[in-house]
């Protein structure tokens, strides 16, 4: 196992080094950011999906799965459930289109790390990943096509978890996780002045403003598995996150730059602190709204499994002073997701294919951002294969989502997307009873 999680780290530090920001979505100017999936590969190949637990893979977004699920696994005699830890990335490729010209991007992204440790009818788990991402480049035009402005954002707020689950009864489990929310902020805009023949002047004035985020929330879950006939489980969940507040201590600068004719590099001249704190903004507070999730699904456990989930975010009680901006206005957001898998046989030992796991999944989202009156929603449909590696139901996981996002009505930016995620889902023995002196 620790050969096997080495080479994980290795990989994705690798990764993460040549790796852009965590979205080139114009979106991520609004709020904190655009809202990254809190789940593993396996989730999204489901379209979001988040429902179905068992005892090789972690789910991510229900803490109630940490513990449960305690069935025995033969390779490991019968003794339960093993450690599990999964380590995830993602590639994403976007055409960005508008009523009057197009573009293209890609990023690369760190998605999640994390790690479960069973202990009898309790179970802990723990790890790191993205909540929000801001990458965004946007420019402005007058009547004359002439640049008047330039619009510049980067950063975003992760989130460090630790949980709980515990096994009421055989088909019922609950779990809390409390997570700690830490990141920044950055954008700047630069609104460009000509002189009287139409040239840019040397100098140019620039707005930079940072904001660095923190503070803790928590996710309440539920998982109540019941077998309905010999071979059919039917499998409900629920998770619920309440409203909680985060600190944004909040920096802001002017600044006379000179800018590069050829590079586009920005220099600075000289720069002046705002006095946010006479404006009584040098620290603020930000709502993160009220998240509520059901689900429901039926399956055959180790073979195939169909369910259905809705999420319901209170988008609406999203408050921040330093982010106001006219003409957007943010309603509750939901999404509803439809997914599953399907194995052959995943005890197979003669068919490699038989033990793969087959998953696909379709998603429709209302991201609750609503600017210039129309409705910014998102559709996804997704796909995904399980390829066991090595022993013990440890598996490789890909999948690729084709989707849209947005819309080029009143102006605004429609987002056609192909996501690209793998994973590692590992299991393995750390505490073995001991049956001979």
């Amino acid at each position: 196992m620790v050969k096997k999680l080495c080479l994980v780290f290795i990989a994705f530090l690798a990764l993460n080094v040549h790796s852009q920001e965590g979205t080139t979505s114009p979106y991520s100017f609004y709020g904190i950011g655009s809202l990254k999936f809190k789940g593993t590969a396996e989730n999204r190949s489901m379209g979001g999906l988040s429902i179905y637990t068992d005892s090789i893979h972690l789910n991510l977004r229900n803490p109630a799965s940490y513990a449960g699920n305690n069935i025995k696994i033969s390779p490991f005699n019968g003794e339960g459930r093993p450690i599990k830890f999964t380590v995830g990335g993602s590639h994403s490729s976007t055409d960005l289109k508008s009523n009057s010209s197009s573009a293209k991007a890609s990023t690369t992204t760190f998605d999640y790390l994390a790690l479960s440790v069973p202990m009898g009818k309790f179970g802990m788990g723990f790890g790191l990943l993205p909540f929000t991402s801001v990458g965004y480049k946007l420019e402005s035009t007058n009547n004359e096509d002439v640049l008047t402005n330039r619009f510049r954002g980067e950063g975003g707020v992760n989130v460090a978890f630790l949980g709980l689950g515990y096994q009421i009864t055989k088909n019922l489990s609950i779990g809390v996780n409390a997570n700690y929310n830490f990141g920044n902020i950055k954008n700047n805009a630069i609104e460009f002045r000509y002189d009287d023949e139409g040239n840019p002047l040397q100098f140019q004035s620039r707005e930079s403003n940072r904001s660095n985020l923190s503070g803790l929330n928590f996710n309440l879950g539920l998982s109540y598995k019941p077998m309905i006939t010999d071979k059919l489980q039917l499998t409900s969940a629920f998770t619920f996150s309440p409203k909680a507040d985060l600190t944004s201590n909040n920096e802001r600068t002017f600044e006379t730059i000179i800018i590069n004719d050829i590079s586009g590099q920005e220099f600075v001249v000289n720069e002046i602190e705002a006095d946010l704190e006479a404006e009584g903004l040098i620290t603020t507070t930000l709502t993160l709204p009220t998240k509520t999730a059901f689900g429901l699904g039926i399956g055959q456990p180790q073979k195939w499994f169909l369910g259905a989930e809705y999420t319901l975010l209170k988008t609406s009680e999203f408050s921040n002073r330093v982010f106001n901006i006219d003409n957007t206005t943010f309603v509750d957001a939901s999404t509803i997701s439809v997914g599953g898998f399907y194995i052959p046989q995943y005890n197979s030992f003669s068919k490699y294919l038989k033990r793969v796991v087959y998953r696909a999944g379709i998603r429709f989202e209302d991201t609750g951002l609503m600017i210039n009156n129309e409705s910014i929603n998102e559709f996804g449909i997704s796909f995904g294969v399980g390829l066991p590696v090595g022993r013990f139901f440890s598996n490789a996981n890909l999948g690729i989502e084709i989707g849209k996002r947005g819309t080029t009505n009143q102006n605004l930016v429609e987002e056609n997307f192909i996501n690209f995620q793998i994973s590692l889902s590992l299991n393995d023995r750390w505490f073995v009873k001991r049956k001979y002196n």
